[in-house]
């Protein structure tokens, strides 16, 4: 098994998470999004879109996030990393899908590079449109927790959950861009828990092996 990413995408990072939290080891391949890796022959031909993750398996490719996710919790069930209860688990895709399809995408570098390229943005300016998205979605997202939710270290149920995978890199990247967190204290302490459990530490980006900065 070899996990394709990039020390600081968050949606590798999800992939990490999932990996150390059912204790699977998967051989890492660093592609340097800075340097346009991504865009590469090489790299194109595993996953067309030029996007990590991708996750290379016995039967082939899976490309995606969340999909790869899903298939580690299909061929590695247990622990699992979604809530017994079905509604439960229904509220924590809801979550994770609410940063994966709805935060993250408009926050992405790819978006930040062609509003400074095509339309002229300086570095402010991309940062604002960072903030701005990121604080929103964030806002709605600890609305839909309830308010003894950080109690429990975890957004839903007893145990780190696929909303908790795609929390975590997404509070790492929103104190990147110096994102206002203060009206959001169930995220922030939650966030605290859940990075004091050595699965989400070891999937943190200065923990990896192709860990280079900026």
């Amino acid at each position: 098994m070899r996990l394709h990413g990039y020390f600081r995408s968050s949606a590798a990072y999800r992939v990490r998470i999932a990996l150390a939290l059912k204790g699977i080891t998967a051989e890492s391949v660093p592609v340097h999004l800075l340097r346009g890796e991504q865009q590469g022959e090489e790299f194109r031909r595993l996953n067309p879109q030029g996007l990590v993750p991708v996750l290379e398996v016995a039967e082939g490719v899976i490309t995606q996030s969340l999909a790869i996710i899903e298939w580690l919790e299909e061929t590695h069930p247990e622990p699992s990393l979604l809530p017994r209860d079905p509604y439960l688990r229904a509220r924590a895709r809801s979550f994770a899908m609410a940063i994966a399809c709805d935060v993250h995408p408009l926050a992405n570098p790819r978006v930040l590079k062609k509003l400074r390229v095509d339309f002229g943005a300086d570095e402010g300016q991309t940062n604002a449109w960072y903030r701005h998205w990121v604080e929103l979605g964030l806002g709605a997202l600890e609305q839909m927790l309830a308010p003894t939710t950080a109690e429990h270290g975890v957004c839903f149920g007893t145990a780190p959950s696929l909303a908790d995978i795609c929390l975590v890199p997404q509070m790492f990247n929103a104190r990147r861009f110096a994102c206002d967190l203060a009206a959001m204290p169930r995220l922030v302490a939650i966030d605290a828990a859940l990075n004091r459990r050595p699965a989400f530490q070891a999937a943190a980006p200065d923990r990896q092996a192709d860990f280079q900065a900026p």
